[in-house]
């Protein structure tokens, strides 16, 4: 640790609706060490933030520091996110958040200073500066896992709109009339070719008769069903999970098509449980449905590339959030 001297450190958290992962950094972003834990959502709030200080305090023991060395913790919370205020305003996937304020209350357990945001802007912020070492103006990150979210960097900072809501593109209407959504609207691209969507889709698909070689891995329920799966099964040859998956990639390559439309970002970076498990099933259909729905010139110099951070995305761009804003 000779490299990095006391307040020179940072603890991302990544807090999700059932773990949470916790890495220490330096302050050039490298990993020093990590934890994890269950969250237990459904217990609330006050034991939810217990136990991110726990697991923050078993990723510092970890790297064998002191909580008095680390200078920001910072955090990446699902749902609506009050950033200035470190406030969650609303996480429809954890019990009781709703006008929670994240940053005092966790400050009070770790006497150090915390930071908040959104977790898809948090993993885009990650993927900027780890993965693109902050030099692209204008950066867009879709995270395709049990939902779908999304992050924008425009003008080299993250962009979070009026009502700081900005990047809910997994609500974007793909299929007039579609497939009912979480949100309550209809044909929206989370409700299209989320992994929720896609399991949801195979597991009505074997109910209506269609043949699969995951009723022989893992029983006519599915429900053991994994990503990872879905790979084995199409390289196994199955027809009806790479239907499937061709399909939500070419909903993926439509959204980004618009995007490219709308923002013209540098680059558009794929990341989620999703593209980490099917990545070179998926990439290559939505780099093409994205040149076909692209209008002319639009597409000229636009990348299209999958994150390479995995897992590590959220804790990495919560590290970033920490430190630059503990700069000023």
């Amino acid at each position: 640790m000779a490299e990095a001297t006391p307040k020179q450190l940072y603890v991302g958290v990544d807090l999700g609706g059932t773990k949470i992962l916790a890495g220490v950094f330096t302050s050039a972003l490298k990993l020093v060490a990590t934890a994890k834990s269950s969250t237990k959502a459904d217990r609330g709030p006050k034991v939810v933030i217990e136990r991110i200080a726990r697991v923050i305090r078993d990723a510092v023991d970890e790297a064998d520091l002191d909580l008095k060395q680390i200078k920001a913790v910072g955090i990446g919370a699902p749902g609506s996110i009050n950033s200035e205020e470190g406030r969650v305003i609303f996480s429809p996937n954890m019990s009781g958040w709703e006008d929670i304020n994240l940053r005092r209350d966790l400050e009070k357990e770790i006497d150090v200073p915390v930071f908040v945001e959104n977790d898809c802007n948090v993993c885009t912020l990650g993927v900027h500066f780890a993965e693109l070492s902050g030099k692209p103006r204008h950066v867009v990150g879709i995270f395709l896992g049990t939902g779908i979210g999304s992050g924008l960097i425009l003008n080299g900072t993250l962009f979070s709109g009026f009502n700081r809501t900005a990047g809910e593109i997994g609500h974007m209407v793909l299929e007039v009339g579609g497939p009912k959504c979480g949100c309550g609207n209809k044909g929206c691209f989370e409700a299209l070719a989320s992994r929720t969507a896609i399991f949801r889709r195979i597991e009505n698909l074997v109910k209506d008769g269609q043949k699969t070689v995951l009723t022989d891995m893992l029983g006519d329920n599915l429900d053991d069903l994994r990503s990872g799966d879905l790979r084995k099964a199409i390289k196994k040859g199955d027809k009806l999970v790479e239907k499937v998956i061709e399909d939500a990639a070419e909903y993926t390559g439509i959204a980004v098509g618009n995007i490219i439309n709308l923002i013209n970002p540098e680059y558009i970076v794929l990341g989620g449980g999703v593209i980490d498990a099917l990545e070179d099933e998926m990439m290559s259909i939505i780099v093409e449905t994205a040149k076909d729905y692209a209008m002319p010139g639009t597409f000229k110099g636009v990348e299209i590339v999958a994150s390479k951070l995995g897992d590590h995305a959220g804790i990495t761009g919560a590290a970033v959030l920490a430190r630059e804003h503990s700069k000023t």
